[in-house]
């Protein structure tokens, strides 16, 4: 097996949870602070965290147009809740985005705040055959997919999953579960890639 080397965005959030699964799965996990930080990765991890912050020190490290374009470029992107608004092109009742890269609009914290977390076991074909573990907090929902994005994955008729080309996002959060399905199903995308 070829070992992958996948960055994950480490400017705040949840960056250690990602990487231990990563390692857990033989693979190479890299925090990712800087732009030198981007070279040789074979994916990257925007984890879940405060979109307004992570956005803000994107742009103060002057990291938010090189991911844009290595993204753009076909490096294969996974965003989880904070991460999945960094890169949508709309986020409701905002003028403007983050990354702004795959087609798709979000509602931030549409389930409430941290006091509405919870956690649902749901089959998601195409990941695995078996209920896997969703956790939601304060997670934000697909309201519209746009062109060729797939809908991955929906809870109670809500878009919680998503993937177009290479970037792949889900409202929940995999890392906070025991379960390795859905970090096998991104790093099979990167090794497509």
């Amino acid at each position: 097996m070829v070992k992958l080397r996948i960055g994950v965005l480490s400017l705040q959030g949840g960056v250690i949870e990602h990487i231990n699964h990563i390692h857990k799965l033989g693979h190479e996990g890299i925090e990712v602070k800087n732009i030198d930080d981007f070279d040789d990765l074979q994916g990257i991890i925007l984890p879940g965290g405060e979109s307004t912050t992570i956005g803000k020190l994107l742009r103060e490290r002057k990291m938010l147009m090189p991911l844009r374009e290595k993204i753009i470029s076909g490096l294969p992107v996974w965003g989880t809740c904070a991460g999945m608004i960094l890169l949508a092109k709309y986020i409701e009742g905002e003028l403007d985005g983050h990354l702004k890269v795959m087609d798709i609009k979000v509602k931030r914290n549409a389930y409430g705040s941290q006091i509405n977390s919870f956690k649902r076991n749901v089959v998601i074909s195409g990941i695995s055959s078996e209920p896997l573990p969703l956790v939601f907090i304060r997670g934000p929902l697909i309201t519209e997919v746009f062109r060729d994005t797939q809908i991955i994955c929906t809870v109670d008729d809500n878009i919680v999953a998503a993937k177009q080309n290479n970037m792949f996002v889900t409202a929940f959060h995999p890392e906070l579960t025991d379960n390795l399905e859905v970090h096998k199903y991104f790093l099979n995308m990167c090794r497509e890639n």
